[in-house]
């Protein structure tokens, strides 16, 4: 890490940027973040993901596989504004980086490649942001390549992710000859000479001119048919001054009604600088987002980016190191300044600020403060987890933490000199404190200490980080998947009586069950656990159903069949009867665990295995062996379409079957085949994986 001393720059809210770069792998994300810092004059020389020499990308595993694994964070000013800047994995295996970045973020840079259009990642990353209700802009990447178009991909992106693409540009020249696009807005060309870093501003090309005329009308018009004003100066006029269609187009794209759609090439530099503009244009300021919202006991508390409120701050990562640990914060609110304590509210723990950093990726920035709208890293907080919250300790609140996916693949991991087996404990522990989606336990049956992550490539890396950055030798098993329980047909009417009386007060709960499944919904998908009472006439009272509830959620741990997990379950507590002297919540709770745990038994159960969606590209030639080798994998295919030479099939597998399958896939190949994964809940597993 290094660091330079730097006086903090003074900037208005209003000034400030915090965004993400959004895709799926090999879209051009990390390149897209390069070519913005190169532009903005944060670096000097252009990074590459084929070079290993891009600034985000710094971590030696990324570098060695060309992909970006962590989220990294860098910040830089342009047209003076300061953008603070995040560089997601595309990876499916994390995602839940993905997840923490979005929590913190005011708005985001979708990446897609123009010639794959809408990727299965982008598709899931798009919904997170959704979810998060992330304003977004587009930029349509590698225009330059073979195959390339821009209106296939704003077709995929309206019809894939069910929005309205607001297209601002038109490309200038296909593939090869792509050297610039016109903007719409100001109907003006810009072109790149091949070596040139910046752009010439020119007039529309004779023969783009009716092209170009007919696209700004398409564009009027989809913003008048969603912007009111704009529809009122559109009927009056026939026609959006570029004033009113800028401000409709911010508007739009704040509220999420459309999407900004802009195009270029960021390898060969082109479109970069208006990629820019339009950031500073139409995303979000710290300003322009709602107050952050918090909670202290039961109240909801909310705190604008205001400097002067009090200090309040997410912290959505952490990089624990054996020398120390650098804990990454968004600031919602008030000040914090080097040397001041603040309260870590979860961990109810006093916690000072050594330093305050200017991130970028590896390299840092030594400031004095952070203030409301700032991304920045801290050094001091020793305890801090990813999603804890930092304030002043004389006004607590408690932000919502990013949500954290659980595990779905294990490794049994264990160091191959018993001598090193203390250090390898350390190390996995830090892993966990930077990445709340790996997960640490002692299997209670052999005493194997058990890794748990998102996938084969999620656990590769995370037992790879201990080798390089420990030195130890490690061991790992054969990845196992994480099965699930649920219920295909349940019990009504089951009668549970808890009695106890060993001296003293006794113990009493009396519980009436209903079990069933629990159908998935359209909009939210599987559900885990469903709990009502449907006691009449106080027969149980309140402060016990909830105990009862509890209960019945500790008996979800462990299921019939296998003592996997149990999801997809409704309990309805139908009646009971409580005794004036034993009855407790201990009690009530007791009973709900027990009787749970007896009506599944009595329930007929079905065993879940995780399965993803696979898309795999292949060489015509080699389509009938690789739709073979998935059909033996367990494959359901759902689509195969021609794409230049090429087929991209589709498929849903069971995720169990798909350890190794890159290897298998290069070998049917010869090389040229790629396969990416995207996670699509559970199913059913067949008896035989049952038995």
């Amino acid at each position: 890490m290094r660091t330079e001393l730097h006086r903090q720059p003074t900037s208005a809210l209003a000034d400030v940027r915090n965004l993400g770069i959004l895709a799926h792998v090999d879209a051009g994300k990390t390149t897209v973040t390069e070519r913005i810092l190169y532009a903005t004059g944060t670096t000097h020389k252009r990074g590459e993901v084929h070079d290993g020499t891009t600034i985000t990308d710094f971590d030696s595993q990324e570098r060695d596989r060309g992909i970006t694994i962590f989220a990294a964070a860098v910040s830089c000013t342009w047209a003076g504004h300061r953008i603070n800047l995040i560089d997601t994995p595309g990876h499916v295996d994390f995602a839940d980086e993905v997840e923490r970045a979005l929590r913190v973020l005011d708005g985001a840079i979708a990446v897609f490649d123009a010639v794959a259009g809408v990727e299965p990642q982008s598709e899931s990353v798009w919904r997170q942001a959704d979810r998060h209700a992330v304003p977004r802009i587009a930029f349509v990447n590698k225009l330059d390549r073979s195959g390339a178009d821009l209106d296939t991909a704003v077709a995929s992106i309206r019809e894939r992710l069910r929005t309205v693409p607001l297209v601002v540009q038109l490309p200038i020249g296909r593939e090869e000859g792509f050297s610039g696009v016109v903007d719409l807005l100001r109907m003006r060309a810009l072109v790149w000479a091949d070596g040139d870093d910046s752009y010439e501003e020119r007039d529309v090309p004779d023969e783009l001119r009716a092209e170009a005329q007919r696209r700004r009308r398409q564009l009027e018009e989809s913003v008048a048919e969603l912007h009111p004003a704009a529809l009122e100066e559109f009927c009056a006029r026939s026609e959006l001054t570029e004033q009113t269609l800028a401000g409709a187009l911010r508007d739009l794209t704040r509220t999420g009604e459309g999407v900004v759609v802009l195009c270029g090439s960021a390898y060969r530099n082109r479109g970069v600088e208006p990629l820019l503009e339009a950031v500073v244009a139409y995303l979000p300021s710290p300003l322009d987002v709602p107050p952050v919202r918090g909670t202290l006991g039961d109240v909801v508390q909310e705190r604008a980016a205001d400097p002067s409120a009090p200090f309040a701050a997410l912290a959505f990562k952490v990089n624990a190191t054996a020398t120390g640990r650098l804990t990454y914060l968004r600031v919602y609110s008030g000040v914090v300044r080097k040397g001041e304590t603040v309260l870590d509210v979860g961990a109810r723990r006093s916690e000072r600020i050594g330093r305050i950093l200017r991130v970028r990726a590896d390299r840092h920035v030594d400031v004095d403060s952070a203030v409301a709208g700032d991304i920045v890293a801290v050094i001091g907080p020793k305890a801090a987890r990813a999603g804890a919250t930092l304030c002043a300790p004389d006004a607590p609140l408690v932000l919502e933490p990013p949500t954290v996916a659980d595990p779905v693949v294990s490794v049994a991991v264990e160091a191959v000199r018993s001598t090193d087996t203390e250090r390898l404990m350390s190390a996995l522990v830090r892993l966990v404190e930077e990445d709340p989606s790996l997960a640490v336990r002692t299997d209670s049956e052999t005493g194997q200490t058990v890794l748990s992550g998102m996938g084969e490539l999620h656990l590769e890396v995370a037992t790879e980080k201990i080798r390089r950055a420990q030195g130890l030798d490690v061991r790992v098993g054969r990845p196992q998947v994480a099965y699930r329980e649920t219920v295909a047909r349940g019990v009504s009417g089951l009668v549970y009586r808890h009695v106890k009386q060993d001296g003293g007060a006794g113990q009493f709960a009396h519980v009436v069950i209903d079990v069933e499944p629990l159908e998935a919904t359209a909009d939210e998908g599987p559900a885990d656990f469903v709990f009502r009472s449907a006691v009449v006439g106080g027969r149980v009272p309140q402060e016990y159903v909830r105990a009862v509830e509890a209960g019945c959620r500790d008996a979800l741990l462990e299921g019939p069949i296998g003592g996997h997990p149990v999801t997809g379950v409704r309990v309805t507590l139908t009646d009971g009867a409580t005794h004036p002297k034993d009855s407790s919540e201990m009690a009530f709770r007791t009973a709900g665990r027990f009787a749970l745990r007896e009506a599944l038994r009595s329930s007929a159960m079905v065993l879940l295995e995780p399965v993803v969606e696979l898309t795999a590209t292949v060489p015509d030639e080699a389509v009938g062996g690789v739709l073979g080798d998935l059909a033996a994998r367990r494959g359901r295919v759902s689509g195969s379409t021609a794409r230049a030479g090429a087929a991209v099939i589709t498929a849903t597998v069971p995720l169990a079957e798909l350890f190794g399958y890159a290897t298998r896939l290069r070998s049917r190949t010869q090389g040229r085949g790629t396969f990416t994964t995207r996670a699509t809940g559970y199913a059913p597993a067949p008896a035989s994986v049952s038995g």
